[in-house]
């Protein structure tokens, strides 16, 4: 997906789960799937924005190697975007 908040062309990680599949390590496995996949591509590296409140996500980037770039986005509705990325 490239929703043009990054270099173009970058893939972006993105999970989203209903909360009865939250802790099941569903997003862990799909991502490293995903980081597989876009390894093999040939890119260099994999991106992903997550909502600063949502900590459970945070740790998973965090996890998987993603680093915070110090990017973000606030929408008043909704709180802050943050940036991560992943070398690959």
């Amino acid at each position: 997906m490239d929703s043009g908040r990054t270099v173009p062309g970058e893939p972006e990680l993105g999970f989203e789960f209903l909360r009865r599949h939250w802790g099941q390590g569903y997003a862990t496995e799909a991502s490293l799937v995903v980081m597989d996949w876009a390894r093999s591509s040939g890119h260099k590296r994999l991106w992903a924005t997550v909502w600063d409140w949502n900590t459970a996500s945070r740790r998973v980037l965090a996890k998987l190697g993603f680093i915070e770039t110090g990017q973000r986005e606030v929408d008043p509705g909704r709180g802050t975007t943050l940036f991560t990325v992943r070398e690959l």
